[in-house]
């Protein structure tokens, strides 16, 4: 998916099948981030909505250089995870020439979490190229 959006081939994301150590030593190093799936449960919406409620009354102080937006798109979690996980390791990556994502990450570089979202949604590169890898996927 992400080559297909100019990540440079020397980065790769890989399954992570346990935290014990024998299973982790079989990931590649250097590793810049760690995706976790996890089901969506009714008590994981109830600490949700109230972490949201907690934020929208006392504010939450983020550092200026955590990238973040907001998801508005319907099943798009992992394609906004990986572009988290990107974006927070800019400095890192290796993109191709013309890369999509690259310039994605900086044209949204100063936009607010939902303003990132809104120019996500009409930002044809990455939305064909999830539409496309979404339709591979094992999930419906």
């Amino acid at each position: 998916f992400f080559k297909q959006l100019g990540i440079h081939p020397d980065w790769q994301f890989v399954d992570v099948y346990g935290m014990e150590p024998e299973l982790l030593s079989m990931v590649p190093r250097p590793v810049c981030a760690v995706l976790l799936l996890f089901p969506i449960t009714e008590k994981y919406e109830t600490f949700r909505t109230e972490e949201e409620e907690r934020i929208k009354a006392k504010g939450q102080d983020v550092k200026s250089s955590v990238y973040f937006m907001k998801q508005t798109i319907n099943n798009a979690c992992g394609t906004i995870g990986l572009i988290h996980a990107i974006a927070n390791n800019r400095d890192k990556m290796n993109f191709e020439t013309n890369s999509s994502l690259k310039k994605f990450l900086e044209d949204s570089l100063s936009m607010t979490p939902e303003e990132r979202a809104k120019y996500l949604e009409t930002y044809e590169a990455i939305r064909v190229t999830h539409e496309s890898s979404a339709h591979e996927g094992q999930t419906e």
